[in-house]
């Protein structure tokens, strides 16, 4: 690698420096909140994460009342059962994800040695969706309107109108909404942190927090596409009576625990995963020495992402499912423990290996490992199905659920918290008041939830807002409601602590704990992750290598200047970090809010079945995301090379899979193909249950459907021919196969529909034409998407925006096609065929 420049003049530098300041400067007055900064981003999205984190624990305060002592009237039933449903719900969904996604977007660039990561304003609409989805969904409850069948909202309870009101619709589409944002921010961390690392920092040189954060964003794909096929399914049961979940009519509620816990228990580990990641930072640092067995937690950590998407069942012991099945799942849920240990064990080694210096963040740190030790236990207990029959549905699940997060995720994260906050302002929390906090949150954590292993064994059921005196459950209850104030009171302390004001505080170090890795060299003032993006030669170069820093802040590395005035970072190779293009981000937009506000209009419009209102929110959410990608995006740059510093020059454009737009398309797809291999379970699953799937009923025919499948085809040939005849500048003809992609694209719609429309296949009969239908409309949908994207691409060619030498957005689109063609297949192959040939 080559080495940095001798020396840059002071001059210089300072011309620099101060035209990179105006160029990432945040605007000014309320147009401060349209930044899209990366840094701002994730402060935003982490204070709203607490805020919820807060409300949700106010909530179970509220909770522990009402159980504290025997027949308590404190809460009326359906007000207890909102409280709790929304505790749990906030907790998982509003809190436990969101807060690691703030932190990574927070820490990432300067990690990595990044100017940015690639979607700054993906992350903006991240965030407005999450905060505008989660004001919704918490809001409700001021209206007696808040979900009230537990956070895991189980059929036939919840489909039921009369019981669940329309608690149950907020919580639907509330949460689809914000698994939006959990999606976009997945995408920007998988795309920052395979393309935008710093020049040599390889793949098996990345921090640990990294390695951690890409997996976890994987998972993120993975898991949370099953809960949003599940919400598609079970929305359409409440607004249109189609019935998935009705076993009158053919459907199955365990369809909805099988695609819930898909997701819920590979949660587990998305909350679980980062907050081991944050130890990965904080035991080298006190420790003094490089992580041991770097290689080991790297497998340890990818193995317990993929074991944990093959324990959803254990959630299921009790539901009547096959002997051989709960061996299997048992076993597996045994298993995970391995590579769970080799995490905690490296730790352990590092630790010993070295000189630990005591602080607040390992007190925290160590606290919470000891915790999630004692959950571990009880998890191993509740993986055998003989014991989860007894205490399933008991305190003892609440006890393991609380011992698993809290100590897993909470006590880390306020570590954490203690050891990242000097990057905010440049100054630390109090030591005195966070030794308090620590004792007070340790001691009322285990006084609070200790006991309740003890009233689940004696009997306890999860969800009674009340007990009578005669069943020896008192004095655990009021213990148990003591240590949770005690717990609420530590968190007070940690919340005061940081909220108080600390100007006259004088600045601290900037890396006052001596750590090795680069995020300690962001500035807290400055907007931007590096002053310059440096060549790393080890997992901890601040440790090994002592003049980075200074070369760093004098803009002796790559892109030390704003030449154009643009927001830039470099891309580099995903496996060896080579540099390979000057990417030009995004800046200051109001769109990403305009876009956020009317997609979550449109969802609030749908919960309260506003049908003309949703249309308008939808419609101006397309307007601005074609507004957002055209202005945006694939910009045609004046000169097609840009020197970066060091004698280096790169492009300024790249297309394919050397662009980081096509990598962000293929990641969304591989999530939106696990949400459609989820419908496509619910098919099968539902075969598997009836002797006769059908019913009788008649399916949509084999013409219509091997019609649709063949124009989708053709569609499909012609987007490829329009892509190669690009490449060779034939203008005319690229627009021609593209209009003919569009009207075959638009035919093979009109087939698709045409099958259950002409065969009269009503999806409120009977679950086989519901099913049919979701299938098909999920097509058709996704081929009105490639109808918009052909149309863009077509307005791009006359533009101008599209030629052979820029080829961005059609390469895009083909890709998007790749997957739609096997979506198209599949859907209209198994719908046409499988009936007749089983």
């Amino acid at each position: 690698m080559t080495e940095p420049l001798a020396s840059v003049s002071a001059e210089t530098s300072a011309a620099q420096e101060a035209e990179l300041r105006r160029v990432w400067a945040n605007p000014k007055g309320w147009r401060y909140w349209t930044s899209v900064n990366n840094t701002q981003i994730g402060l935003w999205y982490g204070s709203a994460a607490f805020i919820f984190m807060l409300f949700a624990g106010m909530l179970a305060l509220l909770v522990r009342l009402q159980l504290a002592v025997p027949d308590n009237d404190f809460l009326s039933a359906d007000l207890f059962n909102q409280a709790f449903t929304l505790h749990g719900t906030v907790m998982m969904f509003l809190f436990a994800v969101p807060i690691f996604e703030a932190v990574a977007i927070f820490l990432l660039p300067s990690m990595l040695g990044a100017r940015e990561l690639p979607f700054p304003r993906l992350s903006a609409f991240g965030f407005w969706s999450f905060a505008l989805g989660g004001v919704f969904v918490c809001g409700s409850i001021f209206f007696g309107a808040a979900p009230n069948a537990g956070w895991f909202m189980y059929p036939p309870l919840a489909t039921d109108k009369q019981y669940s009101g329309i608690g149950a619709d907020i919580w639907l589409l509330g949460l689809s909404f914000i698994e939006v944002a959990s999606i976009a921010a997945a995408v920007e961390l998988i795309v920052g942190i395979m393309k935008c690392r710093a020049p040599g920092m390889r793949i098996n040189m990345m921090p640990l927090f990294a390695w951690y954060l890409l997996i976890v964003a994987g998972m993120i794909l993975f898991a949370f596409p099953p809960l949003i096929a599940g919400d598609i399914l079970f929305e359409m049961e409440r607004m249109f009576d189609w019935p998935f979940f009705d076993s009158a009519r053919g459907g199955d509620p365990l369809l909805w625990q099988h695609l819930f816990w898909i997701f819920g228990h590979p949660e587990v580990y998305i909350i679980f995963l980062p907050a081991i990641a944050l130890m990965a930072m904080i035991v080298p640092t006190f420790a003094q020495r490089p992580i041991i067995g770097y290689s080991w937690i790297v497998l340890a950590a990818v193995s317990t992402g993929f074991l944990s998407f093959g324990l959803w069942v254990h959630h299921m012991f009790t539901t009547g499912l096959p002997q051989i099945s709960l061996a299997f799942f048992s076993a597996a849920s045994e298993a995970v423990a391995i590579p769970t240990g080799v995490q905690i064990f490296v730790f352990i080694a590092t630790m010993l290996a070295g000189r630990v210096i005591f602080s607040l963040p390992m007190l925290f740190g160590a606290g919470g490992l000891a915790i999630f030790i004692m959950g571990g236990l009880t998890g191993v207990m509740v993986a055998l199905a003989p014991f989860d029959w007894q205490a399933h549905d008991t305190y003892f699940v609440v006890a393991h659920l609380h011992y698993v997060m809290i100590g897993g995720m909470l006590f880390p994260v306020v570590a954490g918290i203690y050891y990242y906050f000097p990057l905010i302002n440049a100054r630390k929390l109090s030591d005195r008041w966070g030794k308090i906090a620590f004792w007070l949150m340790f001691i009322g954590f285990n006084t609070a939830f200790f006991p309740m292993h003890l009233t689940g064994l004696r009997g306890m059921p999860r969800r009674v807002f009340t007990y009578p005196s005669d069943v020896g459950w008192n004095l655990l209850n009021l213990v148990s409601t003591i240590g949770a104030f005690v717990f609420a009171a530590g968190v007070t302390i940690i919340v005061v602590d940081i909220l108080r004001p600390k100007h006259r505080e004088p600045t601290g170090e900037m890396n006052p704990w001596n750590a090795g890795t680069l995020e300690w060299i962001s500035e807290p003032e400055e907007n931007w992750g590096v002053r310059s993006i440096p060549i790393i030669k080890s997992r901890y170069p601040l440790w090994d290598q002592p003049e980075l820093i200074d070369g760093i802040k004098a803009g002796r590395f790559y892109l030390p200047d704003a030449a154009d005035g643009r927001r830039e970072t470099l891309v580099t190779s995903v496996l060896d970090a080579e540099p390979l293009q000057c990417l030009r981000v995004g800046g200051t937009s109001l769109l990403t809010i305009i876009s956020a506000l009317a997609l979550g209009g449109a969802f609030i419009a749908l919960t309260f079945h506003w049908w003309i209102l949703a249309a308008l929110c939808a419609t101006v959410t397309l307007a601005a995301i074609l507004i957002w990608l055209w202005t945006g995006t694939s910009e045609i740059p004046r000169q097609n090379l840009r020197n970066i510093g060091l004698g280096k020059q790169v492009p300024l454009y790249a297309s394919g899979p050397a662009s980081v737009g096509w990598w962000a398309v293929f990641i969304t797809m591989a999530g939106d193909g696990t949400a459609y291999a989820s419908l496509m379970f619910g098919y099968f699953f539902y075969w598997t249950i009836h002797p006769d799937f059908t019913a009788g009923l008649p399916g949509p025919g084999r013409l219509w459907p091997l019609m649709a499948a063949t124009l989708f085809a053709l569609a499909w040939l012609a987007m490829l021919f329009a892509q190669y005849i690009n490449t060779m500048g034939r203008v005319a003809s690229v627009r021609l196969c593209l209009l003919t992609a569009t009207f075959l694209t638009l035919a093979a719609c009109a087939a698709g529909l045409a099958g259950p429309y002409l065969y009269d296949m009503q999806p409120t009969a009977h679950v086989y034409p519901a099913i049919v239908w979701v299938i098909i409309l999920w097509t058709v949908i996704h081929g009105l998407v490639a109808v918009i994207m052909q149309l863009y691409c077509l307005a791009g060619s006359f533009a101008g925006r599209l030629t052979a030498e820029y080829d961005a957005d059609l390469r895009n689109v083909v890709l998007y096609w790749h997957f739609l063609i096997i979506t198209a297949l599949t859907s209209f192959g198994v719908l046409g065929l499988f009936p007749e040939l089983r």
